[in-house]
């Protein structure tokens, strides 16, 4: 077996032990009789798997590493599993921290989900392009996503916090919106049953086009294209004609990818709904029932403070220096640059609201949601359809 089959045998066993650790960890806190102890029990054996999970998550990591010859992070399928590495090993930390066995419950779902969303991209190890071959490759991107990974756990508690303080039995503002950012989490689940789907049945089709040089290009579709690229041929046989064209400046073949996502993943919310005959929230609420606000309120805090100065160093300054290296300016407006400088512009608010204006509980709640909306924003609507110096990831 080779060091790039093992990688992703690793990767594999990693993901299955997160999604046993998940069942062991919901178990833990739905039991009635013994709660504590029960959590207590349940949750060793749940962190032992989580553990477990992450050291053999690492061995995919560097294992890919030897066999690329590079730091695994220049795709979207390397730095999205990384992403989902660092939110397992923040998880790890603030549980060892804190001792609450519901962390695991809403956590290790959302490294699942980040992962599982990761290996929709292709996995195949490539030769890093000229941009690329730099250390501060490994120096950026992984302090960037380790930054991410910190704060997302701010969210998670977020969800935690709202699904307990929310009235899900009457109509309001609060549920609403909580019930959306639900709904935004089954889509990305829409765009992994998709792309198994498809994948599958071994769908391709092939267009040639005018890029935004005016010279032909080559894209190829793994999904049905409902938008097309921008003065398209197409070139398969017994393959889906574009329903739309689209300009130069928008990536036609993510943007296809996202409305399929949006099609699958409404569809499955919709299922969900009519089977259970409940909203998203008021069917998770119960996992939430038995927290402590105060502190789901200070963890969520504790987070962002260690967050935000790593993802500064990752994502503004390291990439600042780089930029200025490889393109020889510091700042160019381009748009990931602008969703980092966006993202940190918000959690910097964040810190202001929580310690001068005394934003704390149900605001400061909102606040870490609304942040991993924006960083989630940045890694899939800004790397899938809107063009730039990024692209290339």
């Amino acid at each position: 077996m080779d060091l790039a089959q093992l990688s992703s045998n690793l990767l594999y066993a990693a993901f299955i032990i997160y999604l046993i650790a998940t069942l062991l960890f919901g178990g833990s806190i739905r039991s009635k009789k013994d709660q504590e102890t029960n959590q207590e029990k349940w949750g060793k054996i749940a962190m032992t798997l989580t553990i477990i999970g992450f050291i053999l998550q690492l061995g995919y990591f560097f294992t890919r590493w030897v066999a690329a010859g590079h730091a695994p992070v220049s795709n979207l399928f390397e730095f999205t599993t990384f992403f989902g590495m660092m939110l397992v090993g923040a998880f790890i930390i603030i549980f060892f921290m804190y001792r609450t066995t519901v962390l695991g419950v809403f956590a290790l779902p959302i490294a699942l989900l980040v992962i599982a969303y990761a290996s929709m991209f292709p996995t195949e190890i490539s030769p890093l392009i000229p941009a690329l071959q730099s250390d501060w490759l490994k120096i950026h991107v992984t302090t960037a996503a380790a930054g991410e990974a910190i704060l997302a756990i701010s969210f998670v508690v977020g969800i935690i916090y709202l699904l307990k303080y929310v009235d899900h039995s009457k109509k309001s503002k609060q549920s609403f919106w909580l019930e959306s950012v639900l709904y935004g989490i089954v889509l990305v689940i829409g765009f992994i049953a998709v792309s198994i789907g498809f994948s599958v049945n071994g769908y391709q089709a092939s267009f040639q086009y005018v890029d935004k040089t005016g010279e032909a290009a080559i894209a190829e579709y793994t999904l049905p294209a409902l938008v097309g690229p921008h003065e398209w041929v197409l070139e398969t046989e017994d393959t889906m004609e574009p329903l739309v064209e689209m300009p130069a400046i928008i990536n036609a073949k993510k943007l296809n990818t996202v409305i399929w996502s949006i099609l699958i993943g409404t569809g499955i919310y919709l299922l969900i709904r009519l089977i259970t005959r409940k909203r998203l929230g008021r069917l998770l609420q119960p996992l939430a029932k038995n927290v402590n606000l105060e502190l789901m309120d200070e963890i969520g805090y504790r987070s962002v403070l260690i967050g935000f100065p790593v993802f500064t160093l990752g994502a503004l300054i390291f990439a600042m220096i780089w930029a200025q290296i490889a393109w020889t300016r510091f700042w160019g407006w381009d748009p990931k640059e602008v969703w980092a400088l966006i993202t940190w512009l918000f959690y910097a608010a964040f810190l202001h609201l929580r310690i001068s204006k005394g934003w704390h509980g149900e605001k400061s709640a909102w606040l870490a949601v609304i942040g991993f909306i924006i960083i989630m924003f940045n890694l899939i609507v800004v790397n899938l359809v809107i063009a730039g110096l990024h692209s290339y990831a």
